[in-house]
């Protein structure tokens, strides 16, 4: 989708006409997410530009856990869940608004009994995400809370 359409209609509740539900980073083959999927609402043709998406995360699921050089504005709206933020568990509710700073770990969890779903706005050009190393997870474990709350594959 580039900058010419200038409105997205939603079809259904977090469904918007011509816009594909996708497996969050199926092309990455990356297997340490659960039950999460995606919709690229908004892409700018300028490189320089930035990229609104959607995120749904269904109960007990969550993203990978990473880190990366660009940020992420994001806005729940839908359900509640948590995000871990560098060392610190933030919690997410509608309309609250999360800014994930650049190399900061971060990875979002939907509460056990309901989805959670964000807006997350980007720059259209970005870098790819780091996983941890198990140095690096080890590392984060030392912290009892974040321990409790990561998921990975490892």
């Amino acid at each position: 989708m580039s900058n010419d359409n200038i409105n997205v209609f939603q079809t259904q509740p977090y469904r918007w006409q011509g816009i594909d539900e996708l497996i969050y980073k199926n092309e990455d083959g990356n297997p340490s997410f659960k039950d999460v999927t995606r919709h690229k609402l908004f892409s700018e043709n300028d490189p320089q530009g930035f990229e609104v998406r959607y995120f749904e995360v269904s109960p007990c699921g969550h993203t990978t856990l990473e880190k990366h050089e660009h940020i992420h504005i994001v806005i729940p709206i839908r359900g509640s869940g948590f995000c871990l933020v560098g060392s610190e568990i933030v919690k997410l509710e509608v309309n609250n608004l999360l800014h994930v700073p650049s190399w900061q770990w971060h990875q979002f969890r939907a509460s056990e009994n309901e989805s959670l779903g964000f807006m997350c706005l980007v720059k259209v050009e970005r870098d790819r995400p780091t996983l941890p190393t198990i140095e690096e997870i080890n590392k984060l474990k030392e912290n009892k809370a974040v321990a409790e709350f990561i998921r990975t594959k490892n």
